[in-house]
């Protein structure tokens, strides 16, 4: 290789190494009110938000979660292997982002099957069914996703609308907003935000926070 074509190519990784910088603080970067927040706020955790896993485990994974958002498919099976690697010591807390036309609608469904005592199948098969309905407000896939793992979706369609639900999607769209959610997923781990988007670094957040309980 001449010396110019050298120089070019350098240039051209050069350049590309600041084009994918500036991608991924755009996508990570927080405000600084977002990268203060603390386990203890309220703004991260509420008494609404669903949770998975042990109340008292020493690790709380929270996620801003999106059923429509495609990444969020994508991760959940990394966090589900993460709470099974630690199933006496990491707990998942849900809370809701509305970015997608079909979001409130699987979010309500999601509520409903929680009342019904079926939260995790019935995320686990919209999620799987998510393809096929992401794109739909009415998110009817969905629905007939979560009937086949038995949701009642007669009782689920007269309670999806209730006030109990309205006040969850209210607080979170609230608490989104206070945070500086921007993306989804985005994730904290005992209060830190993961800066580093991927299932790794997210694994090594997780167990960077358990050896300090340990």
């Amino acid at each position: 290789m001449n010396r110019r074509a050298l120089v070019l190519t350098i240039s051209a990784v050069t350049i590309a190494g600041f084009i994918a910088a500036a991608v991924l603080y755009q996508r990570f970067s927080a405000p600084q009110e977002t990268q203060a927040v603390t386990q203890a706020s309220s703004s991260l955790v509420r008494f609404h938000s669903p949770t998975l896993g042990p109340i008292n485990a020493p690790v709380t994974i929270v996620e801003f979660f999106d059923p429509s958002c495609e990444s969020c498919r994508a991760f959940f099976p990394y966090v589900k292997q993460i709470m099974a690697q630690y199933p006496q010591d990491v707990r998942l807390v849900v809370r809701y982002v509305l970015f997608h036309k079909g979001s409130e609608e699987a979010v309500r469904l999601l509520e409903t099957a929680r009342i019904q005592g079926l939260y995790e199948p019935v995320l686990a098969a919209v999620l799987e069914a998510q393809p096929l309905w992401h794109d739909d407000a009415q998110a009817q896939k969905a629905w007939e996703a979560a009937a086949a793992v038995g949701l009642d979706v007669e009782k689920a369609r007269a309670t999806m609308n209730s006030p109990e639900i309205d006040a969850i999607l209210a607080k979170d769209a609230a608490d989104v907003k206070k945070v500086g959610i921007q993306g989804t997923p985005t994730f904290f781990v005992n209060g830190k935000l993961l800066t580093k988007f991927g299932p790794e670094p997210l694994l090594e957040l997780v167990q960077s926070e358990l050896q300090k309980v340990r």
